[in-house]
């Protein structure tokens, strides 16, 4: 059996599947988030590993003796700054962090070929300009920067005491020469920074190191490989099976993401596409980056009192999509693709005396919808034809919400049996890769479509005068 583990903004998942990919067990551990100032997100890395532990120990003991190889997943571009003794020295400073903004033109000014080596426009929530604002703000903690892990790669460094990571979730920090994959002394050195700073580079399907003793000891494993797994977003893809040239998914976690995969480079920096390696030996891909989508369906739960996500989905489809003018846009944390806007914040426009809690759950659904409309757009911009989406997260457990975000993509969604496991399970399948040698079309193999949902063409023309609002409202409020 293959353990996968997946180092997630809201929590640690452990998933296992069997020699024939089916997945026999899974357990998930609860992380919090914290803003101790304005544009901040932080969490302390020693949280991560307590979680993973958790997570690990609350598999069942039968399950856990049988593990062959173990394969890591996790948020991308958290900056996780080591000392000399290998421990943290600040919190991590996470992917949805806007502190660095002016951090991020910095970079560019220093390396004026920096959009060419990284493939990326520079952007708030990559790891460079967040080691950039430590050495301004925090400069004793930047002069202890013995080593910059991202945040799957401390629980390597827990788990195996190495210190390695995968091209694809380098690929995030923009210190990698994408198109050459290998770490950019040109970067590094704009950054103040030299690769004896930098983790030892795999491909995900590689094998980075085996279990300590004392963890396997505790663990009731044996001294198991370690793969390099993968970036969140690079994982999910293979644990769906998006791994040739055009295979798409729609990722509906605490982010949300298009991901397309490609067999060569591709990048699109002037309109906020990113472009990375993907985890996969030559193989790349391109994304359509929302920094809040499920997060989204959270935060208004909250807001309006009700039991969790379920039941905003189940007052949203007893109000109905397209039947209220309420606007939502859903920058909570600002945005990426396409605005790469750090300081841009969540938005309610429309509101009337007839605006309820149904209608204001309608317009976040329909909100976050509008924001992948705007990514996909960009993505065709771009050269890459998208004609169907595979779903998967969190957000992927609501049929209502599928049909809002067919309508406006404009694309049928397929959804996969066993999608909601998310990235854990492609971290499972590239420890099945490193472990047996088996080839990416030997595992990756997409899972059975438990259901699909098409375009609803009245719905969609319907929702077509709000999402041209939605578009002209980002200007309108821009500035303010």
């Amino acid at each position: 059996m293959y353990l996968g583990i997946d180092v997630g903004t809201s929590g640690v998942k452990a998933i296992v599947i069997d020699a024939d990919g089916v997945l026999r067990a899974q357990h998930s551990s609860p992380l919090v988030v914290s803003r101790p100032h304005p544009l901040s997100s932080e969490q302390d890395p020693s949280d991560w590993w307590a979680a993973t532990e958790m997570a690990v120990l609350g598999l069942a003991p039968q399950i856990r003796a049988a593990i062959a190889g173990i394969g890591l997943a996790g948020q991308m571009h958290g900056a996780t700054l080591l000392g000399e003794d290998g421990r943290p020295l600040r919190p991590a400073i996470l992917w949805n962090d806007g502190r660095s903004f002016a951090e991020c033109a910095e970079l560019e000014a220093i390396e004026r070929s920096s959009r060419e080596i990284t493939g990326n426009l520079i952007m708030p929530g990559f790891t460079a300009p967040k080691l950039m604002w430590v050495r301004h703000n925090e400069p004793d903690v930047f002069a202890g920067v013995q080593k910059v892990l991202l945040p799957k790669d401390f629980i390597r460094l827990c788990m195996t005491g190495d210190m390695a990571t995968d091209m694809s979730d380098a690929a995030g920090t923009m210190w990698l020469d994408v198109g050459a994959r290998d770490w950019s002394d040109a970067m590094l050195a704009a950054s103040g920074l030299v690769r004896a700073q930098m983790p030892r580079l795999f491909e995900g399907n590689q094998i980075t190191g085996q279990l300590r003793a004392d963890v396997a000891a505790r663990w009731g494993m044996g001294r198991v490989p370690v793969a390099a797994g993968a970036s969140d977003n690079a994982a999910g893809a293979v644990g769906v099976g998006v791994v040739r040239d055009g295979d798409a998914l729609l990722s509906l976690g605490t982010s949300g993401v298009i991901f397309v995969a490609t067999s060569d480079f591709r990048p699109n920096p002037a309109r906020a596409v990113h472009a990375f390696c993907h985890c996969l030996p030559g193989m790349w891909h391109q994304m359509s980056v929302h920094l809040s989508a499920a997060s989204c369906v959270d935060w208004a739960a909250n807001l309006l009192g009700l039991a969790g996500p379920a039941a905003l989905f189940d007052l949203a489809e007893a109000t109905g999509a397209g039947t209220g003018g309420e606007l939502f846009l859903p920058y909570l944390s600002g945005e990426r693709t396409p605005h790469n806007d750090a300081h841009v914040r969540g938005t309610f426009l429309g509101l009337d005396n007839a605006t309820d809690a149904g209608r204001v759950a309608v317009s976040v659904l329909e909100g976050v919808a509008f924001a992948h409309a705007d990514g996909l757009d960009v993505l065709r911009e771009a050269g890459t034809a998208v004609e169907r989406l595979s779903v998967i997260g969190g957000g992927s457990r609501s049929r209502f919400w599928g049909t809002i975000l067919a309508s406006v993509l404009g694309v049928p969604l397929d959804y996969l049996d066993g999608g909601e496991v998310g990235p854990a399970l492609g971290a499972a399948r590239l420890a099945q890769m490193a472990v047996t040698g088996a080839s990416a079309a030997e595992v990756c193999v997409r899972p059975p479509v438990s259901h699909v949902i098409e375009p609803d063409v009245a719905l969609a023309q319907r929702l077509a005068p709000k999402l041209a609002k939605f578009r002209a409202a980002y200007a309108a409020i821009r500035d303010l």
